[in-house]
């Protein structure tokens, strides 16, 4: 029986045809009333129950589900709540430096010779950043790199913020924003970091040095001073938004504590001075190199310690490595003749001798040990001021052996040869001095006149402090000396009396029949006092034929002294190499440029010097 037999049997009449006494009236009469009585439970089909450990599963999973949750929400809420939070904070809290700009370094008239401006760095955020190829082209043009480079940092951003270009200029960071701006690109932003700016350029790059793109120090005052340049960075925690943009601050900031200011003994002009008249000297010469040191000699202050070549630290590029040596103060060398005047200053002072005695340097040569000493001239017989003045390297070693190997070593030390010098900079050359008790005799001879001992520039110019003053040597500094502190005393050398006698013998070096005949004609207003050198070069241990050093180191003015200055031209190799014509010149421009800067009246008069021409004769009679 199938199901429609059983639900015709279950209702009565169903299915009465008109002989069987209901018919169809009965039918409807019935039909809405039985419809309305059925029990559809008592179906077959719905009858059959659900079996138990059905809904105890349903219920179960349902349980488990709940439990699941709660779990999670306890490990959440109590077991990992500061991995979360820490999670949290990274997505939404922002923790940001806020830089410390680096201090000035000034010279001592408060002119800007390091400063920092800041600069865009500008970032893109890897999920945000979508551009076509033209854009990425006008972006990679915009930030100074190829197409590939640009394409490098995108990709290589893993899905975050990239740093495409640092210390981006003002200009093109307008534009960059111009193009955001107009193709709607999302993701680029900039942060402000500190770059460091050097008006003075080149002309000052060996003394103040300068700092990496991370804002350190490498040369230099900037390297020597760090500590006291770079401040202190500040602290600032934001909330960001989805796209980064910082929009509330949270708890309070740490302000950023900037850098001192330094102020330098350096004064900019006669430095830029300096530094042109050693390029001008390089150039004219073809020479290799140049130094220029101008000291101070009251108070010991470095006013200009100049070289050629070198490099902008503006755009230094590839060349950062020529501005890591000053070689005014790193590189030590024989400074040749420029040491006579300490041999003959010891003599002087032990009253060995007197500025009149007599010397004879005949026939111009003389053999120590088997080694010739030869002058470039003979002179036969010369006082030991003229000793002085014609540069004799025969009178000159006379004097020297007929001293004691230890005190000429003492006179030396003294003046600072041979030890690093006591100023704040970093690098600088102790040069050589060997023990007295290493010298031979011909040791003994050559170190009178600038041979088997080496001394830097800087070292040199401190040296002849001795004479520009009463026989005391200064103390050098870089920072510039407050003049509230009086006088700057110094390590005594030589007696008042040997200083001034050796100003005078200096004067006639300077002067016609000395080995710088013109300088004091060339020097207006001034008087000068100096020593030329010129020493062969070692190249390989041996001397070289043809390779010189040009040096001069003087003071001026002679009747009182206010500033040294110390010359030296590495292997000029224009046909002149002699230090009266090559470095004298040198020196005397600025001798000039530095007494007229420093307000130093002149002590010479000048002669005033009209050039007219002949007045043709038909304007005669107007």
């Amino acid at each position: 029986m199938n199901a429609r037999s059983i639900a015709r049997a279950a209702v009565p009449g169903f299915g009465a045809g008109p002989g069987g006494g209901a018919g169809s009236a009965g039918l409807g009469r019935m039909g809405s009333a039985s419809v309305r009585s059925l029990r559809y439970a008592t179906s077959p089909l719905l009858a059959s129950r659900t079996p138990p450990w059905r809904s105890r599963f349903v219920v179960l999973l349902v349980g488990l589900g709940f439990a699941v949750l709660l779990g999670r929400a306890a490990y959440v809420q109590i077991v990992a709540t500061e991995f979360f939070q820490d999670q949290g904070e990274k997505r939404f809290v922002h923790r940001q430096t806020l830089p410390a700009s680096r201090g000035r370094i000034l010279d001592r008239n408060g002119l800007v010779l390091a400063t920092s401006v800041a600069l865009p760095t500008v970032k893109v955020d890897t999920k945000l950043f979508a551009a076509e190829a033209p854009q990425r082209r006008a972006l990679a043009r915009l930030l100074g790199m190829s197409v590939a480079e640009l394409d490098d940092r995108l990709d290589g951003g893993a899905g975050g913020t990239v740093t495409l270009r640092r210390h981006v200029e003002e200009p093109a960071w307008q534009e960059i924003q111009a193009l955001v701006k107009a193709h709607g690109l999302k993701g680029v932003h900039e942060e402000r970091e500190y770059r460091r700016r050097y008006p003075e350029g080149e002309a000052a790059a060996h003394v103040v040095g300068y700092t990496d793109v991370d804002d350190i120090g490498r040369a230099g005052v900037e390297l020597l001073l760090q500590q006291e340049l770079r401040g202190h960075e500040g602290r600032r925690t934001v909330l960001r938004d989805r796209i980064g943009r910082a929009v509330e601050d949270v708890g309070d900031a740490s302000l950023p504590r900037h850098g001192a200011d330094i102020t330098l003994s350096i004064d900019s002009k006669i430095q830029f001075d300096a530094w042109k008249r050693a390029r001008d000297a390089v150039i004219a010469h073809n020479a290799r190199a140049a130094s220029v040191v101008v000291l101070d000699s009251t108070t010991g202050e470095v006013l200009a310690m100049a070289n050629y070549p070198g490099a902008d630290p503006n755009r230094r590029g590839t060349q950062a490595a020529a501005l890591l040596q000053n070689r005014a103060a790193s590189d030590a060398s024989e400074p040749g003749s420029t040491m006579k005047p300490f041999t003959i200053a010891r003599a002087l002072d032990s009253r060995r001798v007197s500025p009149a005695t007599p010397i004879d340097t005949s026939p111009g040569r003389m053999v120590v040990t088997g080694t010739t000493i030869t002058d470039a001239h003979p002179h036969g017989t010369l006082s030991v001021a003229e000793v002085l003045q014609k540069s004799s390297n025969v009178g000159t070693a006379k004097l020297a052996l007929a001293m004691e190997r230890q005190e000429m070593w003492q006179t030396y030390a003294a003046l600072g040869l041979g030890q690093k010098p006591r100023i704040e900079f970093p690098h600088v050359a102790t040069g050589k001095l060997r023990p007295w008790k290493s010298w031979r005799p011909t040791d003994h001879a050559r170190v009178s006149f600038g041979y088997s001992a080496s001394a830097s520039v800087l070292q040199m110019a401190r040296a002849y402090t001795a004479f520009a003053r009463d026989g005391d040597v200064v103390p050098l500094t870089l920072i510039r000396r407050d003049a509230s502190e009086g006088p700057v005393p110094g390590q005594p050398v030589f007696s008042a009396t040997t200083a001034r006698q050796m100003r005078e013998m200096l004067r006639l070096a300077a002067s016609p029949g000395g080995t710088a005949p013109d300088l004091q004609r060339l020097t207006l207003g001034y008087s000068v006092g100096g020593k030329t050198g010129t020493a062969k070069k070692l190249v390989g241990g041996e001397y070289a034929d043809g390779k010189y050093r040009a040096w001069f180191v003087g003071l001026a003015p002679v009747s009182a002294p206010r500033i040294v200055v110390a010359v030296m031209v590495d292997e000029p190799r224009a046909g002149k190499y002699y230090a009266g014509d090559v470095a004298a010149p040198v020196f005397s421009q600025v001798v000039q440029n530095t007494l007229r800067a420093l307000n130093v009246p002149p002590d010479v008069d000048v002669k005033t010097q009209i050039a007219a021409k002949p007045v043709p004769a038909e304007t005669e009679s107007l």
